[in-house]
């Protein structure tokens, strides 16, 4: 099976389609939140090579193209920031204010549970970027000397956690203000957790967009700092 599906390019390209495609279904008939199609898709991928016994590298070598439309589709996302650009200045205080707190917070949790825990300490290096989008966390793992593995894993963890509990938690608290929503799912789950705030509307798409960016440049600062003082 796995020498057949290697001589195929868009083999893994055909099944994450498909996956996704299967996953959007089972979410337009069963409506609950923890039925996210990239989480059901994910599910689905991974039970389908494990029951033909497919490597992840011969999936991989189609699936690999999927990867190069990530940046043009990250970039789209500034389609719904320009056209409330105009909202976003009346409120860009909040917007530093924010996303700087939720950084803040997102090291400082780490760090406690890291503490409480006895956590390797290569384990709490890797995590420390995982709530900024792929690219950037990359770089900032490679700079602190974690494990990229874990840190990839560690995004697609917070993505996925904050697309599927992050409307309840903000109907939990009763935050309804689309500004402060968008703020809140593009600080803690950048691009996974924006594909969510585009359903709820396009304010707190726009400021889930800019969230990602200024999320990801605070956490280039944060972290390393955080790193030093910890003495990591």
């Amino acid at each position: 099976m796995n020498e057949m599906l290697s001589n195929s390019a868009y083999f893994g390209v055909a099944i994450s389609i498909f996956a996704y495609w299967m996953a959007c279904k089972i979410k337009e008939k069963w409506d609950f939140p923890i039925l996210n199609p990239l989480l059901i898709a994910m599910l689905l991928l991974m039970g389908f090579l494990s029951v033909f016994k497919i490597d992840y590298e011969t999936y991989d070598s189609g699936a690999k193209y999927i990867t190069y439309l990530l940046t043009p589709a990250t970039v789209c996302l500034a389609v719904p920031l320009y056209r409330q650009i105009q909202v976003l200045k009346k409120n860009i205080t909040a917007v530093i204010v924010g996303v700087a707190s939720g950084c803040l917070a997102h090291v400082g949790i780490l760090a406690g549970i890291a503490y409480l825990l006895k956590t390797d300490s290569a384990l709490l290096l890797s995590l420390l970027p995982k709530s900024v989008t792929t690219p950037i966390a990359l770089g900032i793992c490679g700079e602190i000397e974690g494990v990229a593995a874990i840190t990839v894993i560690g995004v697609v963890v917070a993505g996925i956690m904050g697309a599927v509990f992050g409307p309840g938690i903000m109907k939990l608290w009763h935050i309804t203000e689309p500004e402060a929503q968008g703020l809140g799912l593009g600080t803690a789950s950048h691009a996974i957790g924006t594909s969510k705030a585009v359903e709820l509307g396009e304010v707190q798409a726009a400021t889930s967009s800019l969230a990602i960016v200024v999320a990801g440049i605070m956490t280039v600062v944060i972290v390393p700092i955080a790193v030093n003082a910890l003495g990591l």
